[in-house]
């Protein structure tokens, strides 16, 4: 069931919102907070674990605002090395670097006129903050490898699933640009936090892979319901939607039953151990695989990208500081060559150009 807003002038600042699911207490807080933020052109700063509804809640911001009816362009930053983002966001011109073979507009570009939300946006490189930080002070930019200046009107809505104070601290992220982007900050309670709405959601997304699906499982057996609000839900609702999805693809008949869910939700195994929790690496890396997968959407193709890279990239990233930033330390504790390790560096957006210390 699609919880729908109240008709224009007689909606309280938190009614639900059209295609956000909930009525706890902590979403009509969220909602009221969207509803303010939207009706001007500030910065917002959306926080919170990964699979909360954080691109659900830009969407709404920007459809609620009066650039609704421009464009919303969403960028993944933890998903491309420093180069290929900056490339993405500000564009290229021809001869700018290998394979530039034509003038690109970039993301920013494409925005213009409406939303351009940037997920994951504590992925970013220090470099590459430096030009964030200047097109939300300036609204202006160069496509790399151009001399022109383009100017542009943009909102921005950044996203983390890391507490960034916590990165400014540790110096991986910009103090200045933490503030200019936390004009408005909205925090994404997990769904551990508001299980009254998980009857909601279960029941929307029954609906929805019902139709898609071409099914007819409209019922829940009671014990089956209970596991799941009760169940902790590490990849939140994301990882909900998945479990429902397969629920509804395995039944035989038209209720969902306990011996549907996974084992973990019924209680025939306790629950993964979460990385850097304890546990043999193998655990560990079984754990990690496990939520990879379940915070993954249904449709989601970057599989190997969401996992391993990102193990890898923390990998070298742990192993460089605890060898002092020293290259060719820390690559002989990799067991790989330092020509390695350079590359590496420069595809993770690892690379600070400092030769001094390899």
């Amino acid at each position: 069931m699609l919880l729908q807003p109240g008709q224009p002038g007689d909606e309280s600042l938190a009614s639900p919102i059209r295609g956000l699911i909930g009525a706890s207490p902590a979403m009509l807080e969220v909602y009221a907070t969207t509803r303010r933020v939207a009706a001007s052109n500030a910065s917002v700063l959306l926080l919170g674990e990964t699979g909360t509804g954080k691109e659900l809640i830009a969407k709404a911001i920007h459809e609620l605002s009066s650039r609704g009816t421009g464009p919303f362009v969403r960028v993944n930053c933890g998903a491309l090395s420093e180069s290929l983002l900056e490339s993405e966001l500000f564009g290229h011109v021809r001869g700018a670097f290998t394979g530039a073979v034509a003038n690109r507009a970039g993301r920013f570009e494409a925005a213009h006129t409406g939303t351009i939300f940037l997920d994951e946006i504590n992925s970013t490189t220090p470099k590459l903050q430096v030009k964030l930080l200047r097109v939300l002070q300036e609204r202006e930019f160069e496509r790399v490898g151009d001399t022109e200046t383009i100017s542009v009107d943009t909102r921005v809505i950044a996203a983390s699933n890391r507490d960034l104070l916590d990165e400014v601290a540790k110096e991986n992220f910009r103090e200045d640009l933490y503030y200019r982007l936390n004009v408005v900050p909205i925090i994404l309670p997990p769904l551990r936090a508001r299980r009254e709405d998980i009857p909601l959601l279960v029941s929307h997304f029954l609906q929805h892979y019902n139709e898609e699906n071409d099914r007819y499982v409209v019922h829940i057996d009671k014990g089956a319901l209970e596991a799941i609000v009760k169940y902790h839900w590490p990849g939140n609702v994301r990882e909900l939607q998945n479990v429902v999805e397969r629920c509804v693809v395995m039944a035989s008949g038209d209720e969902i039953t306990l011996d549907l869910l996974p084992p973990m939700m019924r209680g025939g195994q306790p629950a993964p151990t979460l990385p850097g929790r304890g546990g043999d690496l193998d655990t560990l890396a079984r754990s990690l695989v496990e939520q990879g997968l379940a915070s993954a959407g249904p449709n989601d193709d970057n599989l190997f990208d969401r996992v391993v890279n990102r193990v890898e990239r923390e990998l070298i990233a742990q192993m460089l500081a605890a060898c002092g930033g020293v290259q060719l330390k820390a690559a002989a504790r990799l067991g790989i060559n330092r020509n390695t390790l350079r590359k590496k560096l420069v595809e993770h957006g690892l690379d600070t150009g400092d030769e001094a210390s390899t």
